[in-house]
């Protein structure tokens, strides 16, 4: 297929902490590729919903940093969903809504407000070719993304050279979450390598988002978690939200570029539902860790897609 390169945004100033996400590159972790994908899939989800898009469409990842582009199509509608202040043509407008953009209208994203990430959803998708079933980018392995520089001068070519009609859209109160101070967690599979006081300190404790954090992971801060025996496993299988516990006692959440397997116990794992809301905690964020059972997390999940498929039903309807 060819991509028209000349129609899209082009990049006035980015970071390397913007990347293409969609919500992941699955079955290929048994080679060792990892899932990628949003840090926040539900936020990323809404940013797609107010574009009219379908909930899986890439979109533009930033963390903590914003950027600015240029329309250089005929028209484009673009949806930001995050705590980040938003301009076009240097007008203050609003986050957490769509926006239609002629040629030559500059969008201007400045720093995160409060949480960490942000989504840009384009109408119709930005046009770039999947790898292995997904454009996530892993900038580890230069897999996926636009498979190029995104720096100043840039044009990221988007699927729709020219808007359709559409009704702009915003989302307010508790579809956009708020955050309660409380990580939602099931118990892992070493649970029970930990002395009864470590396990009732990771519940009773409270922890902070340490400085060392990144799509890998995030390294918590606080009371030490004790072992009750070694602090290594053989390898097996993980996945982003598996909480692991290495020697000195201080848990280590993985996040989307986590690797497939790790020698480290794992005391729980958070929630699917609360993943996207622990990335979106600020270095220095105190929290609790809260214990669901399976079947609990799992209703969580599914009241959460019901909730998203809802507004993007709202959605299609207002087309």
């Amino acid at each position: 297929m060819t991509i028209d390169i000349s129609g899209g945004l082009r990049i006035h100033r980015i970071t390397l902490l913007c990347q293409l996400q969609d919500l992941g590159r699955f079955g290929y972790q048994g080679f060792g590729v990892n899932r990628s994908g949003a840090m926040d899939s539900y936020s990323m989800r809404l940013a797609n919903i107010l574009a009219g898009n379908p909930m899986n469409t890439a979109c533009l990842e930033f963390a903590l940093a914003g950027a600015v582009f240029e329309v250089t199509c005929d028209s484009v509608r673009v949806a930001f969903v995050g705590d980040f202040p938003l301009k076009i043509n240097g007008s203050e407008r609003l986050s957490n809504a769509s926006h239609f953009l002629r040629e030559g209208d500059r969008l201007e994203i400045g720093a995160s407000q409060g949480g960490t990430h942000g989504y840009l959803a384009v109408s119709g998708g930005f046009a770039v070719e999947p790898e292995l079933g997904s454009v996530a980018t892993h900038l580890r392995s230069q897999l996926g993304g636009f498979g190029l520089p995104m720096a100043s001068g840039t044009i990221l070519p988007v699927n729709q050279q020219q808007a359709p009609p559409a009704a702009e859209r915003y989302f307010t109160g508790e579809v956009l979450r708020q955050f309660n101070g409380q990580i939602r967690v099931i118990r892992g599979p070493q649970f029970d390598h930990f002395t009864e006081q470590g396990q009732a300190d990771f519940f009773d404790q409270a922890f902070a988002i340490g400085r060392q954090i990144d799509r890998m992971g995030y390294r918590l801060s606080g009371h030490a978690i004790e072992h009750a025996g070694s602090a290594n496993i053989i390898s097996e299988p993980v996945v982003p939200g598996c909480i692991q516990v290495p020697a000195d006692g201080m848990p280590i959440v993985l996040m989307a570029d986590c690797g497939t397997v790790g020698g480290y116990p794992k005391i729980a794992t958070v929630i699917t539902v609360d993943l996207g809301q622990m990335a979106q905690l600020a270095p220095g964020t105190s929290f609790i860790f809260e214990e669901v059972t399976v079947g609990e997390a799992q209703a969580l999940l599914r009241e959460q897609s019901a909730l998203l498929n809802l507004l993007a039903d709202g959605e299609s309807r207002r087309q």
